[in-house]
C-alpha cells in the first residue's frame, strides 16, 4: 500500500482518502457497473457486521464513508473526528479486508441502481454523459457506462462482485492518503495494526490503449418523444491527466467556456437568451478524455442555438484572447485554487490523486508560475490543437420529430436511439 500521511491540526478531524488504482476500465463488456457495484457493497455487510450495524456504528460516532467509482480508480473516503478515530479505523479496516457480499444486499443494490438509471431517463441532462461518452469512445473502455445499464447490471451477481474484490483489492493496489489531527509516527502506528495482516499478490493491469480522435463530423440523435427542449453536447476526445499543456488548456477554457461570463455564456445565456448556461470542459485522464461543449435549450431554437455555438467556436479560432482576457483568466484561477484544498478531505483527495497520475508537489508550487509565464502565442497554439473546429461529434436528445429534419446539415449521417431502449 502506498502510504501518504499529512499533519493538519487546526481542526479535530482525520480524513482518509482510499484509491484502488482499478477504475470501471476493467468492467468486462456486458458487465459494465461491476466496479462500481463491487465498491459500493463494501459496506453493505462484513464477516463480523451487517449492513446495519455498519450504518448504526457510523451514525452513532457520526462518521462519514462515501465510496465512488471512476473510468481510472475507483475511491473510498473516510472522515472521523479524532477523538473516535480507534473506533473510525476499526470500521474502515472491516468494511476493506472483510467484505462478504451478501446475497440479498447485492441484488438490492443492483435493482437500486436499474431504477436510479431508468429514473434518469426521465430528465436528458442526467443521460447526456452517457450517451456522449458512449458515441465518442465506442468500444474503447471509456465509451462504458461508468454505472453500468439496465441489462449489464441485470446481467450481474454477487459471485461476481466477490471475484471482482479477489481480483483488484490488494494492497499493492491501493494509494491511502490521510490527512488531519494526528501525529505521524502514530498515525503509522495505527495503520500498521489495522491492515498489516492484508495479503498482497499481483492484480491484472490490462493495458489501456489511447483513444482515436474522431474524423469527419457525426451526430447520434436520441429521441425523447415528450421532452419540449434539446439537450445538446459538442466535442471529440480531448486532452489527458499528464498533458504537459493542461494549465494553459485550462485558462483558455475558463475563458471560453469555463465560468459564468466566459464567451459561450455570455452568447448563449446573457446576450440571446437562448439558454439558462453553456459550458465547455475538458475530463482529464490516464489517457485521453472527452472534451465537450453543453447546452439545452426549446425545441424550436435548437438549430439557432448550436449555431451560435459553433459560432462562438470559430470566433475563438479566429480572433483568439486578448491580453485583458487572457489577465482575468490568470487571476480568476489563482483566485479559485486555494478553495480546492482548504479542508483536509480535499487535501486528502488531491494528494493521492496525485500519486495516481504519479505527479507531485509541483502541481502547486509550479502552478502560478506557469499561469504567470502563459502568453497569447501560447492560448493560439493551444486552441488550434486542443479545441477542434472540424470533426466534431454531436449528441442531441430530444424530440426527433421536431428536430431531426433541421440537425441534418451538422453531420453526412445521424444515428438514432429511443431513450426507452436499454443501455446508452
Amino acid at each position: 500500500m502506498t502510504l501518504l500521511l499529512m499533519e493538519q491540526q487546526e481542526v479535530p478531524i482525520v480524513s482518509f482518502q482510499f484509491l484502488l488504482r482499478t477504475g470501471t476500465v476493467v468492467d468486462p463488456p456486458g458487465k459494465e457497473g461491476l466496479s462500481a457495484l463491487t465498491i459500493g457493497m463494501l459496506r453493505k455487510g462484513t464477516k463480523t457486521r451487517s449492513a446495519d450495524q455498519i450504518s448504526s456504528q457510523l451514525d452513532f460516532i457520526g462518521g462519514l464513508v462515501n465510496e465512488s467509482a471512476s473510468y481510472d480508480y475507483c475511491s473510498l473516503s473516510a472522515e472521523f473526528l479524532k477523538k473516535d478515530l480507534t473506533e473510525g479505523m476499526d470500521l474502515l479496516a472491516d468494511i476493506l479486508l472483510n467484505p462478504v457480499f451478501p446475497k440479498e444486499e447485492f441484488e438490492k443494490l443492483s435493482r437500486q441502481r436499474i431504477d436510479e438509471i431508468k429514473a434518469a431517463k426521465d430528465a436528458a441532462s442526467n443521460v447526456l454523459d452517457y450517451y456522449y461518452a458512449s458515441y465518442v469512445f465506442g468500444k474503447h473502455p471509456y465509451g462504458r457506462s461508468v454505472d453500468g445499464d439496465e441489462k449489464s447490471l441485470a446481467s450481474l451477481v454477487s459471485e461476481d462482485a466477490l471475484g471482482h474484490y479477489q481480483n483488484f483489492y490488494k494492497p499493492g493496489n491501493v494509494i491511502l492518503a490521510v490527512v488531519g489531527d494526528f501525529k505521524i509516527a502514530e498515525m503509522e502506528s495505527l495503520l500498521r495494526r489495522h491492515f498489516e495482516a492484508w495479503v498482497n499478490q499481483p492484480v491484472p493491469s490490462p493495458e489501456l490503449p489511447e483513444p482515436a480522435q474522431i474524423q469527419g463530423n457525426k451526430l447520434l440523435l436520441v429521441n425523447k418523444p415528450d421532452s419540449t427542449q434539446t439537450f445538446y453536447r459538442i466535442g471529440n476526445i480531448g486532452s489527458w491527466r499528464t498533458n504537459p499543456d493542461r494549465v494553459f488548456i485550462r485558462v483558455v477554457n475558463t475563458l471560453f467556456g469555463g465560468r459564468y461570463t466566459s464567451m459561450l455564456n455570455s452568447e448563449l445565456r446573457i446576450n440571446s437568451g437562448l439558454t439558462y448556461g453553456c459550458d465547455s470542459w475538458f475530463e482529464n485522464r490516464k489517457v485521453r478524455g472527452p472534451f465537450s461543449i453543453e447546452s439545452f435549450t426549446s425545441n424550436e431554437t435548437t438549430v439557432k442555438a448550436m449555431d451560435l455555438t459553433l459560432d462562438v467556436l470559430r470566433r475563438l479560432h479566429e480572433k483568439g484572447i486578448t491580453q485583458e482576457a487572457l489577465s482575468s483568466a490568470r487571476n480568476y484561477i489563482k483566485g479559485q485554487f486555494p478553495l480546492t484544498m482548504e479542508t483536509t478531505n480535499q487535501l486528502a483527495y488531491v494528494i493521492a490523486e496525485w500519486e495516481l497520475y504519479e505527479m507531485d508537489s509541483s502541481e502547486i508550487t509550479n502552478l502560478y508560475q506557469l499561469i504567470n509565464a502563459m502568453t497569447l502565442a501560447d492560448a493560439n497554439r493551444v486552441i488550434r490543437e486542443y479545441f477542434p473546429l472540424d470533426n466534431l461529434v454531436f449528441v442531441l436528445i430530444g424530440k426527433a420529430s421536431d428536430i431531426e429534419d433541421a440537425v441534418k446539415k451538422y453531420s453526412p449521417k445521424i444515428d438514432r436511439k429511443e431513450i426507452t431502449d436499454p443501455g446508452f
